[in-house]
């Protein structure tokens, strides 16, 4: 009854910034758990050989492309997933950018900007697009990756506008949910500590990162993909069908300090 709950047969499901890391990983669990999974990215290539991937698992997956800072390739996709598929049953966010070392007194412009609008309207302009369709059939769950840093102010490293960003996610989040939740959609958020990628593997060889990083851990590790992508799984699935509005902490302890 209970491990029932978690699967997602039949379902289609959709994951943003699914090339690589954090998306990938949660491609590859909702395929695992059933569902067709279309992965989709700014890079069509990797997209694409992420979905190659999991289909030479048995999986069910698809690559498509998308710029998710573009309402009109947004909304394109949409249509594009409806006519294949009739619906989305399951849309993660997870798309986003990091831009650190950038003091807030002499941010260009152009740096605030361009990640609030991957983190921020992106996230918005695709619950905008699915979230409708998942209202029209009475159902439907949206899983947004924020971050410990919606929580928290990350050091050594100045990044106001991801912070920002972050903490404007999980808001959404409640947001869409407080709105949505009497009509059948659920949507829930997962913030992670620092994930171990090819991108953060230097903090091993700084030992001011690795104080405030690790040391700033009770776990006193980096997360992994996988953690998180089980996370986001759980939100997915009719295992969390009483949570809506939730912003999941999968922080190793680290906002306990």
């Amino acid at each position: 009854m209970y491990l029932e709950r978690f699967r997602l047969d039949d379902r289609i499901a959709l994951v943003t910034g699914a090339a690589q890391g954090i998306g990938f990983s949660t491609a590859e669990a909702l395929s695992e758990a059933g569902a067709h999974v279309v992965l989709a990215d700014l890079s069509l290539e990797g997209a694409e050989a992420g979905a190659e991937r999991l289909r030479s698992m048995g999986r069910s997956a698809e690559g498509m492309r998308l710029d998710v800072t573009r309402a009109d390739e947004v909304d394109a996709l949409r249509d594009r997933i409806l006519a294949r598929h009739g619906r989305v049953d399951v849309l993660v966010n997870n798309a986003g950018i990091a831009i650190s070392n950038e003091p807030a007194e002499t941010m260009a412009d152009t740096v605030w900007l361009k990640v609030l609008d991957v983190n921020l309207n992106g996230v918005f302009w695709c619950c905008r697009a699915f979230g409708k369709g998942m209202l029209e059939r009475g159902s439907g769950s949206i899983v947004n990756i924020g971050s410990m840093s919606g929580f928290i102010v990350n050091r050594p490293q100045e990044q106001a506008q991801y912070n920002a960003s972050k903490a404007a996610v999980h808001h959404l989040t409640k947001s869409l949910a407080a709105e949505w939740g009497g009509r059948g959609v659920r949507v829930n958020a997962v913030a992670p500590t620092y994930i171990e990628t090819a991108l953060t593997s230097f903090v091993y060889d700084d030992p001011e990162m690795m104080t405030h990083w690790i040391g700033g851990t009770p776990m006193g590790r980096m997360g992994r993909t996988d953690e998180i992508a089980s996370a986001v799984l759980f939100l997915a699935s009719d295992a969390a069908s009483l949570l809506t509005g939730s912003v999941v902490l999968a922080d190793g302890g680290y906002t306990a300090w």
